[in-house]
């Protein structure tokens, strides 16, 4: 069992339990979640961490360009279990991306391992660069007499 105390981390947990950044998230109103993003070539990667949320607790919207992540930590119920701390948060944590016209939404790819959802996103073909032909020849010239 834990035991170990440690009062000024009972200190700080009580101070952010009073200025509410310890109150769980709820679905009116739901805390946030780190993440990195990158672009990798051809793809658009972005990271969220979601340590201790179960795959089917995750939810992922888009529309409008406008991506959606919605998960909720739920507390660990067990039979006979006598929760002694109990210092992760739970709750529901939301994040939104306003996507840009250059990423394809219609093609992400979303993968949950370890903790950590990623999304990758391909990069519309339209934003891509690409060379343009141009088009003429050298015999159109015509000399300039002077």
């Amino acid at each position: 069992m834990l035991m170990r105390t440690d009062p000024f981390r009972e200190l700080d947990r009580l101070t952010q339990h009073m200025f509410g950044a310890a109150n769980p998230g709820t679905w009116s109103k739901p805390a946030t979640m780190p993440m990195d993003a990158y672009r990798e070539g051809d793809e658009f990667v972005v990271c969220f961490d979601l340590p201790g949320v179960s795959a089917d607790a995750i939810e992922l919207d888009v529309e409008r360009n406008v991506l959606t992540v919605k998960a909720e930590r739920r507390p660990f119920a067990g039979k006979d279990v006598q929760m002694q701390v109990s210092e992760r948060p739970l709750g529901v944590f939301s994040r939104q991306l306003f996507l840009g016209d250059a990423l394809d939404t219609d093609h992400i790819a979303a993968g949950y391992e370890a903790g950590v959802l990623t999304l990758r996103i391909p990069i519309a073909e339209k934003a891509k660069p690409r060379r343009i032909e141009i088009t003429g020849s050298a015999s159109d010239r015509k000399e300039i007499q002077a």
